[in-house]
């Protein structure tokens, strides 16, 4: 897939104009102008060492692009997350690939390098290139060593390396080059941490190729492994190899997003941190890699559970947090970065996140059902972790009837949600059938009095006679497209007069052109200012209860309507704007995970 870089004049591309690069550690936004934009070192939730997505002047970028004005194109060589940035011009075309070399699944944590590789494929073609690091969200100063063709760039927290292959300039801060390539000529710029234990080393173009043709085996090798052979098997691999990127090798943890702070709403607040493990959207991508055949990343985040996540106590939010730190840490203080601007001017900028001691019973759904699926598709659980899940579900039993902020993180204050409700059921019930199957010793007595309960209560007051829907939360008159999960949670049936009329109803109020509101804020008031765009997972959500409903038509179109929403390379932030436009962090593991899931649910249904 290509697409023309941007050409909007504005300090900030648009969101949608960006490709993603990893190594399991971290990740860089490549723009399709070739400016890197987004890199934090070593890790996801490192402070930004090129940032200038969120402040054009302060946040520091690496710029490689043609030095004559050229068109762009930007697309990924085939099966992999190697990116390819290509550059046409009068005299010549030259290309830039991507890619953070990965050899093997290692859980090394200092093991970190970024290459650009620079080929002039026709013609000849001048290049430039500008690397400005500006550490720490740019509040920390930095000293530079030029030796040759090495720049050193040096803080008391990090050091990086930048070795080329051409001649480079340097104002103390920067460093510069600007050289030509002739048809069949390359250069290479390669960007290393450097430590006391993680020495210096060059990057000669022959190396760079080897570490090329070695990152491009290791992607195809791991999605050979993808039993998908469906209609959308292009934006459903893409998908995959997405949220593979989004896996921190060393703990096996999964972020929820690469970025922070990209606003949901141009010019709102609605802007959040999401470089952290959310149970709910890591066990829901267990899900749907499960689904396609990769056992790995559920056994690497069943071994981030027992081994970075303790549940010896009972905090705020029960036995677990709604969310981690990639290596387990529990204190994830919000806080905001007043020097940043914000992308276009979006402030503020937050690290952290204060959602981290809500209480989303959800959670405890999400987690038990991936637990289930895993034990069920990849292989039995152990007897620890049936112990583990004894405890959660016994505190489920004892606490399901409680408000709290839901799936959506509110900061209005706690609400008896439906889907809140329903997950506590779909946790009690997934126990209760991994116990029966493997004769596994639980309360199945006391576990099915809860689940009941909760099935009557839902059944009692989460119906609106007036809207003729499940809405989202008792005793009231609001939809919820959380509640599209009910059918798919086989919770009820999907042609159960109840849902139909469910679902006609949220068709009318929440979907635009097969686009799906979360909710309505005005009428459900969240505790934050401003508007929000269409919730992209809500869409796909809406894909599978069309389909399993029987409305396959109407599913497929809703389907392929999404799919014309992605940006160039396949891939999608959390919302989707009034003209299109991707709004939120991106790219986004909710929106992937339920792509690959409606695309199976979808295709199965099609036969």
């Amino acid at each position: 897939m290509t697409q023309s870089g941007s050409s909007t004049g504005s300090r900030y591309l648009p969101i949608a104009d960006h490709g993603l690069i990893g190594d399991l550690r971290t990740v860089a936004l490549v723009g399709t102008n070739g400016t890197i934009d987004w890199y934090c070192c070593p890790r996801f939730d490192a402070p930004s060492v090129f940032g200038s997505i969120l402040d054009a002047d302060r946040g520091g970028s690496f710029e490689l692009a043609a030095g004559v004005p050229a068109r762009t194109k930007q697309f990924y060589f085939p099966d992999t997350n190697v990116l390819i940035t290509r550059f046409y011009a009068a005299d010549g075309v030259g290309e830039i690939q991507d890619f953070m070399p990965v050899e093997d699944e290692s859980r090394e944590v200092d093991r970190h390098r970024l290459i650009r590789r620079v080929l002039c494929v026709r013609g000849t073609l001048p290049f430039r290139a500008r690397v400005a690091p500006r550490f720490s969200y740019g509040t920390e100063p930095h000293t530079l060593r030029v030796e040759g063709h090495q720049a050193i760039f040096e803080t008391p927290s990090l050091s990086l390396a930048l070795t080329t292959s051409v001649p480079m300039e340097s104002d103390g801060t920067d460093v510069w080059s600007e050289f030509k390539l002739l048809e069949g000529e390359s250069a290479v710029f390669a960007l290393d941490r450097v430590s006391e234990d993680v020495g210096l080393k060059g990057c000669p173009l022959a190396e760079a190729e080897e570490q090329f043709a070695a990152t491009v085996r290791f992607w195809r090798n791991w999605l050979s492994s993808s039993r998908y052979r469906g209609r959308w098997r292009e934006m459903v691999h893409r998908s995959a190899l997405t949220l593979k990127l989004l896996t921190y090798a060393p703990t096996g943890g999964i972020v929820a997003a690469p970025t922070t702070s990209l606003p949901e709403q141009i010019g709102g607040e609605r802007n959040w941190d999401y470089r952290y493990v959310w149970i709910r959207d890591a066990a829901f991508c267990v899900y749907a890699l499960l689904r396609l055949g990769f056992v790995g990343e559920a056994e690497a985040f069943m071994d981030f559970l027992s081994t970075h996540v303790t549940m010896c106590g009972v905090g705020p939010s029960g036995p677990l947090q709604i969310m981690y730190g990639i290596d387990g840490r529990t204190d994830l203080p919000e806080q905001e970065l007043g020097h940043l601007e914000g992308y276009e001017g979006s402030g503020p900028v937050r690290t952290g996140n204060g959602a981290v001691h809500q209480l989303q019973l959800d959670i405890y759904g999400a987690l038990i059902d991936g637990i289930y699926l895993y034990d069920k598709w990849a292989r039995p659980i152990s007897s620890d972790r049936w112990d583990q899940v004894g405890v959660l579900v016994d505190w489920v039993c004892e606490n399901w009837d409680r408000p709290d902020e839901g799936i959506w993180e509110t900061r209005g204050g706690r609400k008896n949600f439906v889907y809140s409700r329903l997950m506590c059921w779909v946790a009690i019930e997934r126990a209760i059938r991994m116990a029966l199957r493997r004769g596994l010793p639980a309360d199945i007595e006391r576990w099915r009095e809860s689940r009941d309960a909760i099935y009557r209560q839902i059944m009692r007051r989460g119906w609106s006679t007036g809207l003729s829907a499940f809405v989202q939360h008792y005793d009231d008159d609001v939809l919820d497209a959380a509640v599209l999960m009910m059918p798919l949670a086989m919770f009820v049936s999907p042609t159960d007069p109840k849902w139909l009329s469910t679902l006609d109803a949220l068709g009318r109020q929440l979907v635009s052109d097969s686009l799906v509101y979360r909710y309505d804020p005005v009428a459900t008031p969240d505790g934050m200012r401003g508007d929000e765009g269409t919730f992209s997972i809500c869409s796909f959500w809406y894909v599978e209860a069309l389909s399993l409903a029987g409305q396959l038509d109407e599913a497929r179109l809703a389907f392929e309507k999404m799919l014309t929403y992605a940006n160039h390379l396949g891939l999608y932030a959390e919302q989707i704007g009034r003209t299109g436009e991707q709004l939120g962090n991106f790219p986004q593991a909710f929106t992937h995970l339920a792509l690959i899931s409606a695309a199976f649910k979808l295709d199965r249904a099609l036969g």
